[in-house]
């Protein structure tokens, strides 16, 4: 039985939404550490993605916030756009991008991106990820010495940076990164998942409180290993107003008519809309009442929520399927446990905020560290090779395209081998062929298919140049729906040059066109 209004099912609604924000926190933090930002904006985002897109969208099941699957662009947009409050204008865009697709009713831009390509998109960011989580995972982060571990996607010079971490091996931080991926491995396990009360303590938040003990222990027992601030969680406490509205960055306007602006906020419009059509689509396949989003809906929601982000600082959102599956797993019905879970992100600044600056950057490249493995799995991997070289081959491309260059060029790349495997398809099946005897001779029929376009013109050609001469030949458009001019006047031409070759040609259903004067 379907719910019959928002606040009929807060018995289920609430536990729930509590459930995504223990997820939600430690990856707000976390995605907003991988993307460059400061932190307490991944704080702003999940507010944003839970209250404001959670009230608008259409959706149920869906929760939005920042998503490791624009990491990487942000990342880039932040280093090239050279601050931050630059960057924010870029997302406002993104976001004002996103609501007027959504007015043109431009959801269905989804369905316009070859899966493998978008498998292959998702796999290369988690490729990046993983390698940006690195120097956090080895404990090498501390102070100015960041910026040489974490040179930009597209620097050649990654791996000689990662060769000079070993003298700067802090051990405590490894010792924490393998204890949280320890338990994120324990977490995943089936049997684990077969416990009930488990459900109530997400993996990402046991890395969390985990790490944090560790850490007070090495402060108690070997000072040398001990995090210090600078390898862990910065939140501003606030106590007062100012304080409070300190909080929050503005974007620089005066930016406007800057076209590397404008390029940052279409590619992150693009790439957010389609992480979230994604994602609300496996939100409405695991939801247990079967309702189906609006997409036009949602992406006047995420856009929405993106200007809001772009206007007070946060980083952009997207409906994550993370969130909204540990949503639906933990009982939601409405999305009032979406809303909900915004909520308890915003106390959580007020109420915690000297707890959340005791978590260390190395839990939080832990948690990041097994969300870029899901991302590009070996399983993955093995499943796009069994498909053949039509998926598999724009999948590899597009993945080597984001880690070597960047993410836009990757797609597009991805995107061109895609397309050359269909205009091949394209020129295999315009037409078949079939032989047999009668009273003028070997008679040779053309079947034409359902429609024949300029892309079949080649391959028509090439069998009507393979025709003997002397031959009966039958062009039958009779199952066509749509022949294009270019095809006509193929046939045209081979009904004209045809006596010269002694070639009989009969057509049915295909009609005739002038060519210079000639029927």
């Amino acid at each position: 039985m379907r719910p019959k209004t928002l606040f009929s099912h807060l018995s289920s609604d609430l536990p729930a939404g509590l459930v995504v924000f223990l997820v939600a926190l430690p990856l707000c933090l976390g995605i907003a550490l991988a993307s460059g930002a400061p932190l307490f904006s991944g704080i702003i985002a999940g507010v944003i993605g839970g209250i404001v897109v959670g009230m608008l969208s259409g959706s149920h099941t869906s929760v939005s916030g920042p998503a490791a699957g624009l990491t990487v662009i942000v990342l880039n947009a932040i280093n090239e756009l050279g601050a931050f409050d630059v960057f924010l204008l870029a997302v406002f865009l993104a976001g004002l991008f996103q609501f007027v697709m959504g007015i043109v009713k431009a959801g269905v831009i989804g369905y316009y991106f070859p899966t493998s390509v978008i498998k292959g998109m998702l796999a290369g960011i988690g490729i990046i990820l993983i390698i940006k989580q690195i120097p956090y995972a080895l404990g090498v982060s501390d102070g100015g010495s960041l910026a040489e571990y974490i040179p930009l996607v597209n620097d050649w010079e990654t791996v000689n940076d990662l060769r000079n971490l070993g003298q700067d091996l802090g051990w405590g931080a490894i010792i924490i990164t393998a204890v949280s991926l320890g338990i994120l491995v324990l977490w995943d396990k089936p049997f684990m998942k077969r416990v009930s009360y488990i459900k109530l303590f997400p993996g990402p938040l046991i890395v969390v409180v985990f790490g944090i003990l560790i850490n007070q222990l090495f402060n108690v027992s070997a000072p040398s290993m001990y995090l210090e601030e600078s390898n862990r969680v910065i939140l501003p406490i606030v106590d007062s107003w100012e304080g409070f509205k300190g909080l929050f960055t503005f974007p620089d306007f005066s930016e406007i008519f800057n076209s590397d602006v404008w390029l940052a906020a279409i590619t992150i419009g693009i790439i957010a809309s389609l992480e979230t059509l994604l994602s609300l689509e496996a939100a409405d396949k695991i939801d247990p009442y079967k309702r189906i989003s609006p997409p036009n809906k949602e992406l006047i929601a995420q856009g929405t929520g993106n200007m809001v982000n772009g206007l007070i600082g946060g980083l952009p959102v997207t409906a994550v399927i993370v969130r909204s599956s540990a949503n639906v797993n933990s009982g939601a019905k409405t999305k009032i446990s979406a809303i909900f879970h915004g909520i308890l992100l915003f106390g959580s600044v007020f109420l915690i905020p000297g707890i959340l600056n005791l978590i260390p950057l190395a839990s939080l490249a832990a948690i990041l560290l097994q969300v870029g493995y899901k991302l590009a799995r070996f399983s993955l991997f093995k499943s796009q090779v069994k498909l053949g070289w039509d998926q598999f081959l724009p999948f590899i491309i597009t993945i080597l395209g984001i880690v070597l260059f960047d993410l836009l060029i990757g797609i597009g790349l991805g995107m061109g081998v895609a397309i050359v495997y269909i205009l091949l398809r394209n020129f295999q099946n315009s037409h078949f062929e079939e032989k047999y005897i009668k009273e003028k001779g070997e008679t040779i029929k053309i079947t034409l298919s359902e429609e024949v376009s300029f892309l079949n013109k080649g391959a028509l050609m090439k069998a009507l140049d393979e025709i003997p001469d002397g031959k009966h030949v039958i062009i039958d458009g009779s199952k066509s729906k749509v022949i294009d001019y270019d095809v006509l006047e193929v046939i045209e031409n081979f009904k004209t040059n045809a006596p010269s070759r002694n070639i009989d040609v009969d057509t049915i259903k295909i009609r005739g066109i002038k060519i210079d004067g000639l029927h």
